[in-house]
Protein backbone atom coordinates (compact mmCIF):
# COMPACT_ATOMS: atom_id res chain seq x y z
CA UNK A 1 0.00 0.00 0.00
CA UNK A 2 1.56 3.47 -1.20
CA UNK A 3 2.81 4.97 1.96
CA UNK A 4 0.19 8.01 3.65
CA UNK A 5 -3.02 5.42 3.33
CA UNK A 6 -2.81 3.94 6.74
CA UNK A 7 -3.94 7.35 7.68
CA UNK A 8 -6.99 7.36 5.64
CA UNK A 9 -8.08 3.59 6.49
CA UNK A 10 -10.70 3.65 9.06
CA UNK A 11 -12.43 0.94 10.18
CA UNK A 12 -16.25 0.66 9.25
CA UNK A 13 -18.73 -0.20 12.45
CA UNK A 14 -21.97 -0.81 13.25
CA UNK A 15 -24.73 1.27 15.88
CA UNK A 16 -25.34 -1.03 18.38
CA UNK A 17 -28.85 -2.59 17.70
CA UNK A 18 -30.71 -1.69 21.23
CA UNK A 19 -30.13 0.83 24.15
CA UNK A 20 -29.82 -0.12 27.48
CA UNK A 21 -33.25 0.63 28.74
CA UNK A 22 -34.72 -1.44 25.54
CA UNK A 23 -35.62 1.42 23.03
CA UNK A 24 -36.69 0.39 19.52
CA UNK A 25 -33.49 -0.40 17.44
CA UNK A 26 -31.68 2.64 16.26
CA UNK A 27 -31.23 3.41 12.19
CA UNK A 28 -27.96 2.52 11.19
CA UNK A 29 -25.43 5.74 9.68
CA UNK A 30 -26.41 7.17 6.34
CA UNK A 31 -22.89 7.35 5.00
CA UNK A 32 -19.98 4.80 5.89
CA UNK A 33 -16.01 5.81 6.55
CA UNK A 34 -13.39 4.87 4.13
CA UNK A 35 -11.61 1.91 5.20
CA UNK A 36 -12.16 -2.08 5.71
CA UNK A 37 -15.91 -3.05 4.62
CA UNK A 38 -17.00 -5.81 6.84
CA UNK A 39 -18.93 -8.42 5.67
CA UNK A 40 -22.36 -9.33 6.40
CA UNK A 41 -24.70 -12.27 6.53
CA UNK A 42 -26.06 -13.51 2.74
CA UNK A 43 -28.83 -15.29 2.13
CA UNK A 44 -28.29 -18.46 0.76
CA UNK A 45 -29.36 -19.40 -2.94
CA UNK A 46 -29.46 -22.00 -6.26
CA UNK A 47 -27.16 -20.57 -8.91
CA UNK A 48 -28.92 -22.60 -11.78
CA UNK A 49 -32.68 -21.23 -10.03
CA UNK A 50 -31.02 -17.54 -10.18
CA UNK A 51 -29.96 -17.73 -13.98
CA UNK A 52 -33.86 -18.98 -14.81
CA UNK A 53 -35.12 -16.08 -13.09
CA UNK A 54 -32.40 -13.74 -14.47
CA UNK A 55 -33.20 -14.44 -18.26
CA UNK A 56 -37.00 -15.57 -17.95
CA UNK A 57 -38.83 -13.89 -14.88
CA UNK A 58 -40.58 -10.44 -15.54
CA UNK A 59 -39.14 -8.94 -12.41
CA UNK A 60 -39.05 -6.01 -14.54
CA UNK A 61 -42.51 -6.01 -14.95
CA UNK A 62 -44.15 -3.42 -17.21
CA UNK A 63 -42.89 -3.00 -20.98
CA UNK A 64 -44.61 -2.84 -24.85
CA UNK A 65 -46.99 -5.37 -25.72
CA UNK A 66 -45.25 -8.15 -27.30
CA UNK A 67 -48.06 -7.48 -30.34
CA UNK A 68 -46.56 -4.12 -30.83
CA UNK A 69 -43.15 -5.10 -30.27
CA UNK A 70 -43.13 -8.07 -32.80
CA UNK A 71 -44.24 -5.33 -35.69
CA UNK A 72 -41.25 -4.10 -35.89
CA UNK A 73 -38.70 -6.32 -34.46
CA UNK A 74 -35.61 -7.09 -36.97
CA UNK A 75 -34.77 -11.00 -36.88
CA UNK A 76 -32.46 -11.38 -33.95
CA UNK A 77 -28.72 -13.07 -34.53
CA UNK A 78 -27.77 -16.03 -33.15
CA UNK A 79 -24.92 -14.16 -31.14
CA UNK A 80 -28.09 -12.15 -29.30
CA UNK A 81 -29.50 -15.72 -28.19
CA UNK A 82 -29.32 -17.37 -25.06
CA UNK A 83 -29.21 -21.00 -23.94
CA UNK A 84 -31.58 -21.99 -21.71
CA UNK A 85 -34.57 -19.39 -22.30
CA UNK A 86 -38.43 -20.93 -21.97
CA UNK A 87 -40.84 -20.10 -24.29
CA UNK A 88 -41.00 -16.61 -26.40
CA UNK A 89 -37.91 -15.53 -24.40
CA UNK A 90 -35.91 -18.21 -26.56
CA UNK A 91 -36.70 -16.27 -29.10
CA UNK A 92 -35.73 -12.67 -28.11
CA UNK A 93 -32.55 -10.68 -27.58
CA UNK A 94 -30.87 -11.60 -24.45
CA UNK A 95 -31.37 -7.99 -22.87
CA UNK A 96 -35.28 -8.49 -23.56
CA UNK A 97 -37.69 -10.53 -21.67
CA UNK A 98 -41.32 -11.74 -22.26
CA UNK A 99 -44.05 -12.44 -19.81
CA UNK A 100 -47.64 -12.11 -19.12
CA UNK A 101 -48.68 -9.17 -16.81
CA UNK A 102 -51.88 -9.68 -14.24
CA UNK A 103 -54.03 -8.09 -16.80
CA UNK A 104 -53.29 -10.81 -19.55
CA UNK A 105 -50.93 -8.95 -22.02
CA UNK A 106 -47.39 -10.33 -23.07
CA UNK A 107 -45.62 -7.66 -22.83
CA UNK A 108 -41.46 -7.26 -23.58
CA UNK A 109 -39.11 -5.48 -21.01
CA UNK A 110 -35.59 -4.61 -20.38
CA UNK A 111 -33.77 -7.07 -17.84
CA UNK A 112 -30.54 -6.73 -16.06
CA UNK A 113 -28.21 -7.89 -19.14
CA UNK A 114 -28.81 -4.37 -21.03
CA UNK A 115 -26.21 -3.35 -18.50
CA UNK A 116 -24.64 -6.53 -17.19
CA UNK A 117 -23.65 -8.52 -20.84
CA UNK A 118 -21.27 -7.23 -23.17
CA UNK A 119 -19.62 -8.48 -26.59
CA UNK A 120 -15.66 -9.21 -26.00
CA UNK A 121 -14.04 -10.02 -29.53
CA UNK A 122 -17.40 -11.15 -30.73
CA UNK A 123 -18.14 -13.38 -27.77
CA UNK A 124 -21.13 -12.58 -25.32
CA UNK A 125 -20.38 -12.82 -21.98
CA UNK A 126 -22.95 -12.44 -19.25
CA UNK A 127 -21.78 -10.73 -16.67
CA UNK A 128 -19.47 -8.40 -18.41
CA UNK A 129 -20.58 -4.30 -17.91
CA UNK A 130 -21.78 -2.79 -20.93
CA UNK A 131 -19.23 -0.14 -21.92
CA UNK A 132 -21.09 0.10 -25.58
CA UNK A 133 -24.41 1.11 -24.43
CA UNK A 134 -26.01 4.98 -25.74
CA UNK A 135 -27.95 6.35 -23.06
CA UNK A 136 -27.52 10.14 -25.12
CA UNK A 137 -30.62 9.56 -26.77
CA UNK A 138 -33.86 10.35 -24.98
CA UNK A 139 -35.14 7.03 -24.50
CA UNK A 140 -38.77 7.64 -23.95
CA UNK A 141 -39.60 8.30 -27.38
CA UNK A 142 -38.94 4.89 -28.90
CA UNK A 143 -41.46 3.88 -26.29
CA UNK A 144 -43.98 7.15 -27.28
CA UNK A 145 -44.00 5.46 -30.58
CA UNK A 146 -44.73 2.68 -30.39
CA UNK A 147 -48.04 3.41 -28.72
CA UNK A 148 -48.95 4.14 -32.54
CA UNK A 149 -49.03 0.30 -32.87
CA UNK A 150 -51.08 -1.16 -29.68
CA UNK A 151 -54.96 -1.86 -30.00
CA UNK A 152 -57.25 -2.33 -27.18
CA UNK A 153 -57.79 -1.27 -23.82
CA UNK A 154 -55.71 -3.48 -22.09
CA UNK A 155 -52.28 -3.43 -24.31
CA UNK A 156 -52.84 0.35 -24.46
CA UNK A 157 -53.14 0.44 -20.70
CA UNK A 158 -49.45 -1.71 -20.27
CA UNK A 159 -48.09 0.51 -22.66
CA UNK A 160 -49.46 3.68 -21.27
CA UNK A 161 -48.39 2.51 -17.80
CA UNK A 162 -44.34 1.97 -19.61
CA UNK A 163 -44.15 4.55 -21.42
CA UNK A 164 -44.56 7.11 -18.54
CA UNK A 165 -42.44 5.68 -16.32
CA UNK A 166 -39.76 6.05 -19.14
CA UNK A 167 -40.94 9.33 -19.56
CA UNK A 168 -40.92 10.46 -15.89
CA UNK A 169 -37.15 9.35 -15.89
CA UNK A 170 -35.73 10.35 -19.13
CA UNK A 171 -34.73 13.67 -18.42
CA UNK A 172 -32.36 12.38 -15.54
CA UNK A 173 -31.06 9.86 -17.74
CA UNK A 174 -29.79 10.96 -20.67
CA UNK A 175 -25.89 11.07 -20.83
CA UNK A 176 -23.30 13.12 -22.38
CA UNK A 177 -21.60 10.53 -23.78
CA UNK A 178 -21.89 6.99 -25.40
CA UNK A 179 -20.70 4.20 -23.00
CA UNK A 180 -21.27 5.44 -19.44
CA UNK A 181 -24.15 4.57 -17.44
CA UNK A 182 -26.75 6.65 -15.89
CA UNK A 183 -27.28 4.08 -13.33
CA UNK A 184 -27.16 6.06 -9.97
CA UNK A 185 -29.68 9.43 -11.32
CA UNK A 186 -32.08 6.27 -12.62
CA UNK A 187 -32.50 4.88 -9.08
CA UNK A 188 -32.69 8.60 -7.67
CA UNK A 189 -35.23 9.24 -10.26
CA UNK A 190 -37.50 6.52 -9.29
CA UNK A 191 -36.91 7.26 -5.44
CA UNK A 192 -38.17 10.92 -6.12
CA UNK A 193 -41.79 9.43 -7.88
CA UNK A 194 -42.17 6.68 -5.07
CA UNK A 195 -43.83 6.75 -1.95
CA UNK A 196 -41.30 4.80 0.14
CA UNK A 197 -43.41 2.84 2.38
CA UNK A 198 -45.90 1.83 0.00
CA UNK A 199 -43.67 2.06 -3.30
CA UNK A 200 -46.92 3.45 -5.31
CA UNK A 201 -45.81 5.50 -8.16
CA UNK A 202 -46.73 9.34 -8.16
CA UNK A 203 -46.38 10.95 -11.57
CA UNK A 204 -45.32 14.00 -10.06
CA UNK A 205 -42.28 14.20 -7.66
CA UNK A 206 -42.09 13.54 -4.51
CA UNK A 207 -38.55 14.55 -3.74
CA UNK A 208 -36.37 16.81 -5.05
CA UNK A 209 -35.11 14.74 -8.34
CA UNK A 210 -31.63 14.43 -9.22
CA UNK A 211 -29.90 17.02 -11.55
CA UNK A 212 -30.63 16.58 -15.22
CA UNK A 213 -26.76 15.72 -16.14
CA UNK A 214 -26.20 12.14 -14.52
CA UNK A 215 -22.13 11.37 -13.48
CA UNK A 216 -20.71 8.64 -15.74
CA UNK A 217 -20.42 5.27 -14.48
CA UNK A 218 -18.80 2.81 -15.56
CA UNK A 219 -20.39 -1.10 -15.32
CA UNK A 220 -18.04 -3.07 -13.02
CA UNK A 221 -18.07 -6.74 -13.99
CA UNK A 222 -20.50 -9.23 -11.92
CA UNK A 223 -17.60 -11.96 -11.14
CA UNK A 224 -16.64 -9.56 -8.46
CA UNK A 225 -19.72 -10.07 -6.29
CA UNK A 226 -18.18 -13.28 -4.95
CA UNK A 227 -15.46 -11.11 -3.13
CA UNK A 228 -16.99 -7.85 -2.51
CA UNK A 229 -18.93 -7.01 0.74
CA UNK A 230 -20.66 -3.77 -0.49
CA UNK A 231 -22.05 -3.49 -3.80
CA UNK A 232 -20.87 -0.08 -6.18
CA UNK A 233 -18.06 1.90 -6.33
CA UNK A 234 -18.59 4.29 -3.41
CA UNK A 235 -19.48 1.06 -1.02
CA UNK A 236 -22.98 1.77 -1.51
CA UNK A 237 -25.11 -1.46 -0.94
CA UNK A 238 -24.50 -3.00 2.05
CA UNK A 239 -26.55 -5.99 4.17
CA UNK A 240 -28.56 -7.88 1.97
CA UNK A 241 -27.15 -7.86 -1.27
CA UNK A 242 -30.31 -9.94 -2.89
CA UNK A 243 -32.74 -7.48 -1.53
CA UNK A 244 -30.56 -4.71 -2.54
CA UNK A 245 -30.59 -5.91 -6.31
CA UNK A 246 -34.33 -5.93 -6.41
CA UNK A 247 -33.90 -2.05 -6.56
CA UNK A 248 -33.71 -3.31 -10.39
CA UNK A 249 -37.34 -3.79 -11.09
CA UNK A 250 -38.05 -0.27 -9.27
CA UNK A 251 -39.22 1.10 -12.63
CA UNK A 252 -42.58 -0.86 -12.42
CA UNK A 253 -43.10 -2.33 -9.01
CA UNK A 254 -45.77 -0.23 -7.65
CA UNK A 255 -46.44 -2.20 -4.27
CA UNK A 256 -44.82 -3.90 -0.97
CA UNK A 257 -46.24 -7.21 -2.09
CA UNK A 258 -45.17 -7.42 -6.10
CA UNK A 259 -41.46 -6.15 -4.29
CA UNK A 260 -41.91 -8.99 -1.79
CA UNK A 261 -42.47 -11.27 -4.61
CA UNK A 262 -39.37 -10.65 -6.67
CA UNK A 263 -37.39 -10.38 -3.62
CA UNK A 264 -38.40 -14.71 -2.74
CA UNK A 265 -36.37 -15.46 -5.70
CA UNK A 266 -33.06 -12.73 -5.80
CA UNK A 267 -31.00 -14.95 -3.12
CA UNK A 268 -30.72 -16.89 -6.14
CA UNK A 269 -29.81 -14.35 -8.61
CA UNK A 270 -27.02 -13.28 -5.91
CA UNK A 271 -26.03 -16.69 -6.14
CA UNK A 272 -26.01 -17.19 -9.86
CA UNK A 273 -23.95 -13.72 -9.91
CA UNK A 274 -21.61 -15.04 -7.20
CA UNK A 275 -21.19 -18.14 -9.29
CA UNK A 276 -19.83 -16.39 -12.64
CA UNK A 277 -16.37 -17.80 -13.38
CA UNK A 278 -14.12 -14.62 -15.31
CA UNK A 279 -13.26 -15.38 -18.57
CA UNK A 280 -9.54 -16.81 -19.60
CA UNK A 281 -7.56 -13.87 -21.71
CA UNK A 282 -7.95 -14.98 -25.12
CA UNK A 283 -4.82 -13.58 -26.52
CA UNK A 284 -1.30 -15.91 -25.99
CA UNK A 285 0.27 -14.59 -22.55
CA UNK A 286 4.49 -14.27 -22.09
CA UNK A 287 4.46 -16.79 -19.08
CA UNK A 288 8.07 -15.50 -18.26
CA UNK A 289 7.12 -11.96 -18.50
CA UNK A 290 4.07 -12.45 -16.34
CA UNK A 291 6.08 -14.35 -13.55
CA UNK A 292 8.05 -11.40 -13.25
CA UNK A 293 5.17 -8.96 -12.93
CA UNK A 294 3.56 -11.05 -9.96
CA UNK A 295 6.01 -10.09 -7.49
CA UNK A 296 5.74 -6.87 -8.40
CA UNK A 297 1.99 -6.43 -8.61
CA UNK A 298 2.10 -8.21 -4.97
CA UNK A 299 4.33 -5.45 -3.65
CA UNK A 300 2.77 -2.57 -5.09
CA UNK A 301 -1.16 -3.29 -5.89
CA UNK A 302 -1.80 -6.16 -3.87
CA UNK A 303 -2.69 -4.40 -0.24
CA UNK A 304 -5.40 -2.17 -2.08
CA UNK A 305 -6.42 -5.19 -4.92
CA UNK A 306 -6.02 -8.77 -3.12
CA UNK A 307 -3.86 -11.24 -4.06
CA UNK A 308 -4.85 -13.98 -6.38
CA UNK A 309 -4.11 -18.07 -6.92
CA UNK A 310 -3.70 -20.85 -4.61
CA UNK A 311 -3.58 -18.07 -1.43
CA UNK A 312 -6.19 -15.47 -2.97
CA UNK A 313 -7.41 -12.71 -0.35
CA UNK A 314 -9.14 -9.62 -1.12
CA UNK A 315 -9.09 -6.31 1.51
CA UNK A 316 -12.44 -5.16 0.34
CA UNK A 317 -10.87 -1.55 0.98
CA UNK A 318 -12.40 1.65 0.30
CA UNK A 319 -9.92 4.24 -0.21
CA UNK A 320 -10.53 8.02 0.75
CA UNK A 321 -11.07 9.99 -2.57
CA UNK A 322 -8.11 12.18 -1.72
CA UNK A 323 -6.13 9.59 -1.47
CA UNK A 324 -6.78 7.75 -4.88
CA UNK A 325 -7.36 10.77 -6.40
CA UNK A 326 -9.59 9.99 -9.12
CA UNK A 327 -12.66 12.37 -10.15
CA UNK A 328 -13.89 12.79 -6.87
CA UNK A 329 -17.62 13.69 -7.85
CA UNK A 330 -19.22 10.38 -7.53
CA UNK A 331 -18.33 10.05 -4.15
CA UNK A 332 -18.67 13.41 -2.76
CA UNK A 333 -22.26 13.60 -4.31
CA UNK A 334 -22.82 10.35 -2.56
CA UNK A 335 -21.43 11.36 1.17
CA UNK A 336 -21.88 15.41 1.54
CA UNK A 337 -25.38 15.75 2.05
CA UNK A 338 -26.43 16.84 -1.72
CA UNK A 339 -28.18 13.35 -1.97
CA UNK A 340 -29.45 12.69 1.57
CA UNK A 341 -33.24 12.71 0.82
CA UNK A 342 -32.68 9.27 -1.59
CA UNK A 343 -30.42 7.68 1.10
CA UNK A 344 -33.25 8.52 3.76
CA UNK A 345 -35.62 7.01 1.18
CA UNK A 346 -34.23 3.67 1.25
CA UNK A 347 -33.25 3.71 4.41
CA UNK A 348 -37.48 3.88 5.45
CA UNK A 349 -38.59 1.94 2.49
CA UNK A 350 -38.68 -1.94 1.82
CA UNK A 351 -35.52 -2.01 0.33
CA UNK A 352 -34.17 -0.91 3.62
CA UNK A 353 -35.60 -3.17 5.76
CA UNK A 354 -32.45 -5.92 5.73
CA UNK A 355 -30.36 -3.85 3.17
CA UNK A 356 -28.71 0.03 3.14
CA UNK A 357 -27.01 2.05 0.99
CA UNK A 358 -24.47 3.85 3.29
CA UNK A 359 -21.85 4.95 0.81
CA UNK A 360 -18.44 5.93 1.76
CA UNK A 361 -16.87 9.35 0.57
CA UNK A 362 -14.24 7.42 -1.55
CA UNK A 363 -13.56 4.69 -3.63
CA UNK A 364 -13.93 0.76 -3.37
CA UNK A 365 -10.50 -0.96 -4.88
CA UNK A 366 -12.24 -3.91 -6.81
CA UNK A 367 -10.88 -6.97 -7.30
CA UNK A 368 -8.90 -7.33 -10.65
CA UNK A 369 -10.65 -10.88 -11.65
CA UNK A 370 -10.18 -10.97 -15.73
CA UNK A 371 -9.71 -6.45 -15.45
CA UNK A 372 -8.37 -7.07 -19.14
CA UNK A 373 -11.80 -7.22 -20.11
CA UNK A 374 -13.16 -4.64 -18.27
CA UNK A 375 -12.26 -1.31 -20.79
CA UNK A 376 -12.41 1.69 -20.27
CA UNK A 377 -10.82 1.94 -16.23
CA UNK A 378 -12.00 3.65 -13.21
CA UNK A 379 -15.46 4.29 -11.82
CA UNK A 380 -16.25 7.33 -14.65
CA UNK A 381 -14.21 4.99 -17.69
CA UNK A 382 -12.32 7.87 -18.09
CA UNK A 383 -8.94 5.87 -19.44
CA UNK A 384 -9.24 3.52 -22.61
CA UNK A 385 -6.46 0.93 -21.34
CA UNK A 386 -4.41 -0.19 -18.88
CA UNK A 387 -1.50 0.75 -20.20
CA UNK A 388 -2.65 4.59 -19.69
CA UNK A 389 -3.53 3.17 -16.02
CA UNK A 390 -0.06 2.46 -15.28
CA UNK A 391 1.28 5.52 -16.45
CA UNK A 392 -0.71 8.39 -16.49
CA UNK A 393 1.25 10.54 -18.97
CA UNK A 394 -0.23 7.96 -21.69
CA UNK A 395 -3.83 8.79 -21.01
CA UNK A 396 -5.58 10.96 -23.75
CA UNK A 397 -7.68 14.30 -22.84
CA UNK A 398 -9.84 13.77 -25.41
CA UNK A 399 -10.49 10.29 -27.26
CA UNK A 400 -13.10 8.30 -29.40
CA UNK A 401 -13.16 4.53 -29.94
CA UNK A 402 -15.10 2.63 -32.52
CA UNK A 403 -17.48 0.27 -30.00
CA UNK A 404 -16.58 -2.86 -32.46
CA UNK A 405 -16.01 -5.60 -29.19
CA UNK A 406 -13.24 -6.91 -31.76
CA UNK A 407 -11.38 -3.39 -31.65
CA UNK A 408 -8.76 -4.43 -28.88
CA UNK A 409 -5.51 -4.16 -28.00
CA UNK A 410 -3.60 -6.78 -26.41
CA UNK A 411 -0.42 -4.98 -25.68
CA UNK A 412 -2.00 -2.20 -23.90
CA UNK A 413 -5.20 -3.99 -22.23
CA UNK A 414 -7.61 -2.10 -23.98
CA UNK A 415 -9.50 -0.25 -26.32
CA UNK A 416 -7.91 0.99 -29.49
CA UNK A 417 -9.00 4.53 -29.38
CA UNK A 418 -8.64 7.95 -31.27
CA UNK A 419 -6.94 10.68 -29.52
CA UNK A 420 -8.65 14.17 -30.48
CA UNK A 421 -7.60 17.49 -30.74
CA UNK A 422 -10.28 18.82 -28.98
CA UNK A 423 -13.37 17.94 -26.75
CA UNK A 424 -17.18 18.16 -27.42
CA UNK A 425 -17.92 21.90 -27.79
CA UNK A 426 -15.51 22.33 -30.65
CA UNK A 427 -16.74 19.23 -32.82
CA UNK A 428 -19.46 20.26 -35.10
CA UNK A 429 -20.88 16.80 -36.01
CA UNK A 430 -23.47 15.82 -33.45
CA UNK A 431 -23.10 12.21 -34.49
CA UNK A 432 -19.60 12.77 -33.35
CA UNK A 433 -20.15 14.60 -30.63
CA UNK A 434 -21.50 12.11 -28.53
CA UNK A 435 -18.39 9.63 -29.05
CA UNK A 436 -16.11 12.03 -27.60
CA UNK A 437 -14.97 11.06 -23.94
CA UNK A 438 -14.25 15.02 -22.57
CA UNK A 439 -11.91 14.72 -19.50
CA UNK A 440 -12.67 18.32 -18.89
CA UNK A 441 -16.39 17.73 -18.18
CA UNK A 442 -17.65 17.17 -14.44
CA UNK A 443 -17.24 13.78 -13.27
CA UNK A 444 -15.40 13.05 -16.41
CA UNK A 445 -11.78 13.55 -15.01
CA UNK A 446 -9.64 10.88 -15.56
CA UNK A 447 -6.40 12.06 -13.01
CA UNK A 448 -5.79 10.34 -10.03
CA UNK A 449 -4.29 6.68 -9.49
CA UNK A 450 -0.99 7.62 -10.49
CA UNK A 451 0.67 4.45 -8.40
CA UNK A 452 2.25 3.10 -11.61
CA UNK A 453 4.09 6.33 -12.43
CA UNK A 454 6.82 5.06 -9.40
CA UNK A 455 7.51 2.19 -11.33
CA UNK A 456 9.77 1.37 -14.48
CA UNK A 457 8.94 1.02 -17.69
CA UNK A 458 10.06 -3.11 -17.44
CA UNK A 459 7.78 -3.45 -14.01
CA UNK A 460 4.84 -1.93 -15.52
CA UNK A 461 5.25 -4.02 -18.50
CA UNK A 462 5.74 -7.33 -16.49
CA UNK A 463 2.57 -5.77 -14.20
CA UNK A 464 0.36 -5.98 -17.72
CA UNK A 465 1.48 -9.55 -18.94
CA UNK A 466 0.47 -10.65 -15.30
CA UNK A 467 -2.91 -9.16 -15.32
CA UNK A 468 -3.55 -11.30 -18.78
CA UNK A 469 -3.16 -14.09 -16.01
CA UNK A 470 -6.11 -13.01 -13.56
Amino acid sequence: MPRGFASVLARATLIAAVTACGEAQKPLPLVSPAGPVPAEPQRPGSAAAGYDALVNKGYVSCGIPYSAYRQSAAPVPASRLLPARAGRNAELPYNLTAHVTPSGVEVVAPNCLTCHAAQFNGRLIVGLGNESADFTRDPSLAVESAGTRVSGEAETAEWRKFADRMKAIAPYVTTDTVGVNPAVNLTWALFAHRDPKTLAWSPKPLLEPPPRKPLPVSVPPWWRMSRKNAMFYTAAGRGDHARMMTLASALCTDDVAEARAIDSYAPDIRAYLASLEPPKYPFPIDAALAARGRPVFERHCASCHGTYGENAAYPNLVIAAEAVGTDPLLARAATDGSEERFLRWAQRSFYGENARLAPAPGYYAPPLDAVWATAPYLHNGSIPTLEALLESSRRPKYWARSFDSSDYNPRTLGWNYRELPHGKDAEKDPRQRSRIYDTTLPGYANHGHAFGDTLSADERAAILEYLKTL
